[in-house]
């Protein structure tokens, strides 16, 4: 009824409201969406819950999600499965504000650190509007030179060439980030190089060697960056010289 009256009044585009809250009472959600997909709606923002359940049949439906958040941990669920897009609304926003009493001015930069991008067409979209409005995005996905070149251009702050997901499929994932320092390099791209997908610490030593200026790895490989067998052998000979002292001299 409310979406007929809706469309009487213009002939514009817009979307619907769909609330998932827990109830004592059940909410016969699967109702809504069928009238939802039976309007011919095309953009619908969930709130509360996850909308995990209710995607497939939107998507099937062509219907774009929006998810509307209150914190950065529920931002990146959504990122995860798999929403259109993502509306962060702090402390002060109307409605239910959420449970962490955070204000925009500091959720909207702590999620734009955090939230990335998938550089496909729509991306690129995305990444003009958030830095024109002073959002720092990073584009992730990146496994060509060109797509780091456009996300540059876009106003990205930072690309992610994913390496070892390359070197899997038979390409040498540092050659991306070798091509992309020099295009960055040439025409003064502010845009910074975030090397993804580490594998092991010699892609963390080519990575920096071309110029990357940040790796993301595995607690794993950071531990490996700190260890090396020569170290824990100067290591054992320092101690055994140590127990060769004489007592008198240990305490000095």
């Amino acid at each position: 009824k409310e979406i007929k009256r809706c469309r009487e009044m213009t002939d514009k585009p817009f979307g619907v409201n769909l609330t998932i809250l827990p109830t004592l009472v059940p909410r016969p959600y699967g109702e809504y969406i069928d009238a939802i997909l039976d309007s011919g709606i095309k953009i619908v923002e969930t709130a509360g819950n996850n909308p995990k359940p209710f995607l497939p049949k939107f998507k099937d439906a062509g219907i774009k999600v929006i998810h509307k958040c209150t914190s950065v941990r529920h931002g990146v669920s959504a990122e995860k499965i798999g929403v259109d897009a993502i509306s962060m609304d702090g402390f002060e926003c109307a409605g239910h504000p959420g449970e962490d009493d955070i204000p925009n001015m500091v959720l909207l930069p702590a999620a734009a650190n955090v939230i990335k991008i998938p550089m496909i067409r729509e991306g690129l979209r995305a990444i003009r509007t958030l830095s024109t409005e002073g959002i720092r995005v990073n584009t992730t996905l990146i496994f060509s030179a060109p797509q780091a070149l456009l996300a540059a251009k876009a106003g990205a702050a930072f690309v992610s060439p994913f390496i070892g997901r390359l070197d899997d499929v038979s390409h040498v994932g540092m050659d991306i980030v070798r091509e992309i320092r020099t295009i960055f390099d040439n025409y003064d791209f502010k845009c910074e190089i975030l090397a993804a997908s580490i594998r092991h610490p010699l892609h963390v030593v080519e990575a920096a060697s071309i110029g990357a200026d940040i790796a993301t790895m595995p607690f794993s490989v950071l531990e490996a960056l700190i260890k090396h067998p020569l170290t824990d052998v100067g290591l054992q000979k320092f101690l055994k010289d140590w127990e060769k002292l004489p007592q008198q001299m240990r305490k000095g």
